[in-house]
């Protein structure tokens, strides 16, 4: 069983930049893909990224590329999103989730476990 908890955060004026992480425990041996999905207030859950597990495959949102970026950290089994020129209408829920297959995928569906998210707040 693979535990997720996300990290970071918070509030920042557009413009800004801000890094949530999501730290993976347990059997993390058994990873094979992770992403990170945001909701907005009144939206359905959107892909923004997902990375291989060994880091070297990265999949970006068109509305976040250019903007936004996803690592790992191997040494503590962190995923990391590095958010840059935020914009107000990133301000949602960001989830962590990891996958059940080995691509980096969009698709919601291919997803089992998930974080309890973490709120970014964009101010204008």
């Amino acid at each position: 069983q693979v535990q997720l908890v996300e990290t970071g955060g918070g509030l920042v004026q557009a413009g800004g930049s801000l890094r949530v992480s999501c730290v993976a425990s347990g059997r993390t041996d058994r990873i094979y893909a992770m992403g990170w999905f945001r909701q907005r207030s009144g939206k359905e859950r959107e892909f923004v990224a997902a990375i291989g597990w060994s880091g070297a495959s990265t999949r970006i949102a068109d509305s976040v590329k250019g903007r936004f970026t996803i690592s790992r950290v191997t040494a503590t089994n962190t995923i990391v999103l590095h958010m840059s020129s935020l914009k107000p209408e990133d301000t949602a829920i960001y989830y962590c989730a990891e996958a059940f297959r080995g691509t980096p995928s969009e698709n919601l569906s291919e997803y089992n476990l998930w974080g309890q998210g973490i709120q970014v707040t964009v101010s204008s």
